[in-house]
């Protein structure tokens, strides 16, 4: 029986999990449950699976949670329940959204405990940390499609020359229109995924996959990383070895492919939609001109120290004043890349270094709108 803690259980890769310990409850036992502030879906949820270990963010939900709670539930508030649920089971499943994220995958991995990381922001601003504290114990097991297919093809071996990230190109590869006038509603209206907003204006600027490129850099400890423009979403990665052949994972765009491979580390029965053969697929090269993002990232990776915290920091604070219709949209990545010019680029002093220079960085570019 495999005990799992679901941080993030109501969002998209959270409801998705629990969807795969439905069909699997012989195997599955939810230990812990956590989510920002949906009382209600929580309890639900904490009935359905006998848990009684809940945690909320919204502090102000606390009352409320605890009045209707399973009876006998533990109950945590804050920003350190994270922590405190991320010690409450062998596997945790980290699906919450932003920096907070990180010091749970550090809680977890200080607990010798097994991540399936979905929270982006724990390797982009926290990867050199993230990676000392695993070498400590404990391990980190990809979630995000790209970077389990890379897993999922590059085990067993035993070294190889380059990934080649795949990425279907948002909502405006293709478009002729002028990006300044995009509204957030095309933004947010992925052609392949149902995503939350903050992820799918990511991947409308491409700043998604310069994200997953700096995850990259710490899942795999190398800087060899490409991409390529992939609309079907079918191929989700591919390794290139050094005797000249390549290893692609490729399935219905489906997140619970990589959610179950993540939790039981190999591959294991499970409903899916099968691929029509013969499938018609496109690999096209990247327009880094009209989407620049991905450079950034490389650009990060090569400066080190806290130019990731600074790119992600600035990248979240521009997207909310894009969501808030304070900004344009192409205004999202010339924040990110004037930002990143006008910062001193310093050395990572421990994890309190990392969420103080998000701070300082997220909040002088949204109060400046």
């Amino acid at each position: 029986m495999i005990e799992i803690s679901v941080l993030g259980c109501t969002g998209s890769i959270g409801s998705q999990t629990l969807d795969i310990a439905r069909a699997n409850r012989d195997a599955i036992k939810i230990n812990a449950l956590s989510c920002g502030s949906n009382v209600e879906l929580l309890c639900k949820l904490a009935k359905e699976f006998d848990c009684r270990i809940l945690g909320i963010a919204n502090e102000d939900k606390y009352s409320e949670l605890k009045a209707k709670a399973p009876k006998g539930a533990q109950i945590y508030c804050g920003d350190d329940a994270l922590e405190t649920l991320a010690r409450s089971a062998p596997l945790v499943v980290n699906a919450v959204v932003g920096m907070i994220g990180l010091k749970a995958v550090l809680a977890a991995l200080d607990n010798k405990a097994t991540v399936a990381l979905a929270n982006k922001e724990s390797l982009v601003a926290g990867g050199e940390i993230v990676k000392s504290a695993l070498s400590r114990g404990g391990e980190l097991r990809p979630v995000d499609s790209e970077h389990s297919a890379v897993w999922q093809v590059s085990r067993g071996g035993k070294s190889f020359k380059r990934i080649i990230l795949t990425a279907s190109g948002g909502p405006f590869y293709f478009y002729d229109g002028s990006l300044e006038n995009v509204t957030v509603e095309q933004a947010v209206a992925h052609p392949n995924w149902n995503m939350g907003q903050k992820v799918s204006v990511d991947s409308a600027t491409m700043m998604n996959k310069a994200l997953e490129i700096i995850e990259a850099r710490w899942l795999f400890d190398t800087t060899d990383i490409d991409y390529v423009i992939h609309p079907e979403s079918v191929v989700h990665s591919m390794v290139e070895y050094e005797d000249g052949s390549i290893k692609a994972q490729a399935s219905f765009p489906d997140m619970r492919q990589p959610i179950q491979y993540a939790i039981f580390g190999e591959h294991a029965p499970r409903q899916y939609k099968e691929l029509s053969l013969p499938l018609d697929l496109r690999f096209l090269p990247p327009d880094e001109k009209r989407f620049p993002a991905p450079l950034l990232a490389k650009e990060a990776i090569k400066a080190g120290g806290n130019a990731a915290v600074i790119l992600n920091a600035a990248n979240e604070a521009a997207v909310r004043l894009f969501l808030e219709r304070k900004i344009a949209f192409t205004d999202i990545v010339k924040t990110v890349q004037s930002t990143m010019k006008s910062e001193r680029i310093e050395p990572l002093c421990g994890v309190e270094s990392v969420f103080a220079t998000h701070k300082r960085i997220y909040d002088k570019i949204y109060s400046l709108k």
